[in-house]
């Protein structure tokens, strides 16, 4: 059995808030976005919110804002739950972002100290692109990353 077999891409929407809000907590600590942030991206229009769901229960979720007016899609959030990394879940959610905002350049945010993130995305083709200094609560750096499809 291949890793894809054990789970699926599906669309998120608010009924996922509490399932998005654990797993926020558990990836990203204290940088979790509240539950009024995450409202928002689950609701907003034309935001591309997926989820990876396994036996019933979300394990990866990635949210992509496809600003038209600037050419540029940025994905705002991507994260699996710690069991489920190296599954290839990531993968599969950002190439299905990248897919559905349909734009050609891509951005986001990563911490510097995230190796296991900067890993993927140099696999998927991302470059870094800009610093923003002290962007994350505990003064670490974001690294801004691009990609050209």
């Amino acid at each position: 059995m291949n890793a894809s077999s054990i789970y699926q891409i599906q669309s998120a929407n608010w009924r996922d808030l509490f399932a998005l809000s654990t797993l926020e907590k558990v990836c990203f600590d204290q940088d979790a976005w509240p539950l009024m942030e995450l409202m928002g991206v689950l609701s907003f229009p034309g935001v591309v919110r997926l989820k990876a769901v396994a036996a019933n229960e979300m394990v990866g979720f990635i949210a992509g804002d496809p600003r038209r007016s600037e050419k540029t899609g940025w994905i705002l959030t991507l994260g699996v739950l710690p069991d489920w990394r190296r599954k290839g879940i990531g993968y599969d959610l950002l190439r299905t972002c990248e897919e559905q905002m349909g734009l050609d350049i891509v951005k986001l945010t990563v911490r510097r100290g995230n190796l296991a993130a900067l890993q993927l995305y140099e696999k998927m083709g991302y470059h870094q692109l800009d610093i923003w200094s002290r962007y994350y609560r505990n003064g670490e750096d974001g690294l801004v990353l691009e990609k050209h499809l």
